[in-house]
């Protein structure tokens, strides 16, 4: 298992940070924290088999479970079980503006009830020797001050929470959909790092709307940690900078095919378990964005990869449409 350091860290997110993409990922960093998408604590409690939920391959470590719920009972009982999957830490969110959530008092409605975050950081604490920390906003709907985020901060903190992770964005529960509340809400950097230096001691962290390794640097001058999400998704090789950028070690993949055939070994047990080829390639498709033959690459597993009986075959051919080259630069940008 890898020390736990969250300088660079992926986001979780919905339908794409799956256990098929956090290996992949690991082709290309070995030292980025890792989150898995959001699960309810509904689903570990009451899903079966947990495999489904809390399942994931030992090369995924350092990894942090992202829980979505309220009750401080239920998130206790839950961290206490991730715990003993050998999860690194158990992150709660406190950012999602889905209806869907909102409805079953999750995500970041939450901002707006502190002393029921504070009650359930605290339950999970005693619950886990792992860190529990908070991803959240800088605030929902009408708190529009710097006082409103720090009050919910201080209120969280003082249960013990050291670790938050700020989207700079608000989040408008209603009025805008979760795709809009990605992009609508204007990005508010500023507040979170003001928020860091009022509150010293703890760890801050930003996200929301960071897409080079350039930018990421000039982040951690202010803040303790930075999270990339959409842009380490569509775009892969991003990662392959991170380890020798906030590391100082050497990124495990020399070059896109390098990643893409350590991968090959996971995609064949995978479709020996009787997935589909598309179910996995899919978190390939922009690893080799902007390169010569990347779209070809693309259009291939689009058209083949979902097919019946789809193999490595599809695969290989895949990627004997782009041009190797044996070492490539690890994006600085």
């Amino acid at each position: 298992m890898l020390e736990l350091d969250r300088t660079f860290s992926v986001a979780p997110m919905m339908d794409w940070t799956t256990r098929d993409y956090r290996v992949f990922a690991r082709t290309l960093t070995r030292r980025a924290l890792l989150y898995t998408e959001m699960v309810t604590t509904g689903a570990i409690l009451h899903g079966r088999p947990r495999e489904r939920f809390l399942g994931y391959s030992d090369e995924e470590h350092p990894l942090a479970l992202q829980l979505g719920g309220s009750d401080a009972g239920e998130l206790a009982e839950c961290a206490a079980i991730a715990e003993e999957w050998g999860y690194d830490e158990i992150n709660l969110n406190v950012g999602c503006p889905s209806d869907r959530v909102q409805n079953n008092l999750i995500g970041a409605c939450l901002m707006a009830h502190p002393g029921k975050v504070a009650a359930a950081v605290s339950a999970m604490r005693e619950a886990v020797s792992i860190p529990v920390t908070v991803k959240c906003r800088i605030g929902i709907d009408d708190q529009d001050e710097d006082r409103d985020l720090e009050r919910f901060i201080a209120t969280v903190a003082d249960a013990g929470c050291q670790v938050f992770i700020l989207h700079a964005r608000k989040a408008w529960l209603e009025g805008l959909s979760p795709k809009q509340n990605r992009d609508v809400p204007p990005l508010n950097r500023e507040r979170v790092h003001r928020l860091k230096a009022s509150r010293p001691e703890l760890h801050i962290g930003i996200n929301g709307g960071i897409s080079s390794l350039g930018a990421c640097r000039e982040q951690l001058d202010h803040v303790d940690s930075v999270m990339i999400g959409r842009e380490a998704y569509q775009n892969p090789w991003l990662l392959a900078g991170v380890d020798e950028a906030f590391f100082g070690i050497p990124g495990p993949a020399s070059n896109r095919h390098a990643a893409a055939a350590a991968f090959r070994p996971y995609i064949a047990r995978r479709l020996e378990q009787g997935a589909k080829l598309n179910h996995v390639t899919r978190h390939l498709m922009g690893l080799f964005q902007g390169q010569p033959g990347g779209r070809r690459f693309r259009r291939h597993l689009s058209e083949n990869a979902h097919l019946n009986g789809a193999g490595l075959a599809v695969f290989d051919d895949a990627l004997a449409l782009v041009p190797q080259h044996e070492h490539e630069p690890e994006p600085v940008g």
